[in-house]
């Protein structure tokens, strides 16, 4: 996992609420297994008109003024419905690196973070204030530093959102749940050793039977 210290981006926003986790990455995207391969999925029943996969003029994801974003802004319980973690998988990779909104589901917030997507829950007014900011200035960005739990807008104005420390450091550092294990391997093999010694024979293969 890639580390998260700050990032500077467009913004694109979607208004709308109580996003679920479908609508994010529907069910007929899902035939991979790697943590790839979703993007083209990504909001795909407002993204594209047909099958066929032509594009939707009217959806903001297709609007020019909105390419290249890496930051979202959504409205409250976004990623709600099933605990699919394929939802932050298909955001990511196509580009996104912080979700900002008053409120999310909650597995889905955590399946932000075990993968470097930053989640940022910040009051309704604050956010519908973003929302009349994006519609009147094209291009506009925000900085989101994780350091500091501040989200800076373009007049320099800091607004403050609170993640739990333990979630904060891993982050930071770049440790998904993998990470933070290998970081124990030392303590691991000398426990293993331990109990080896202790009791030889939860470790010993057992002898295949004798026909």
């Amino acid at each position: 996992m890639q580390p998260f210290t700050t990032v500077h981006g467009k913004v694109m926003p979607l208004d709308r609420a109580n996003v679920d986790t479908d609508a994010v990455i529907p069910v007929e995207y899902l035939k991979v297994v790697s943590r790839t391969g979703f993007a083209d999925g990504l909001f795909a029943y407002w993204r594209y008109l047909n099958s066929n996969r032509e594009p939707n003029p009217d959806f903001v994801m297709n609007k020019p003024r909105y390419q290249g974003v890496s930051i979202l802004l959504t409205r409250e319980n976004f990623g709600c419905g099933s605990s699919r973690e394929m939802a932050p998988w298909a955001l990511y990779e196509y580009g996104f690196r912080v979700i900002i909104a008053p409120s999310f589901a909650d597995i889905f917030y955590n399946n932000c973070l075990n993968i470097g997507l930053l989640p940022v829950t910040l009051d309704k007014e604050t956010v519908q204030e973003l929302f009349d900011a994006v519609e009147v200035q094209q291009s506009y960005s925000l900085t989101a530093d994780l350091a500091s739990q501040t989200v800076t807008t373009p007049d320099g104005r800091s607004l403050s959102f609170s993640i739990d420390p333990f979630r904060k450091q891993a982050l930071l550092q770049g440790l998904d749940a993998i990470g933070r294990t290998l970081q124990l391997e030392d303590k691991i093999a000398s426990y293993e050793a331990q109990r080896r010694q202790e009791v030889p024979f939860f470790f010993d293969p057992v002898p295949e039977p004798k026909l």
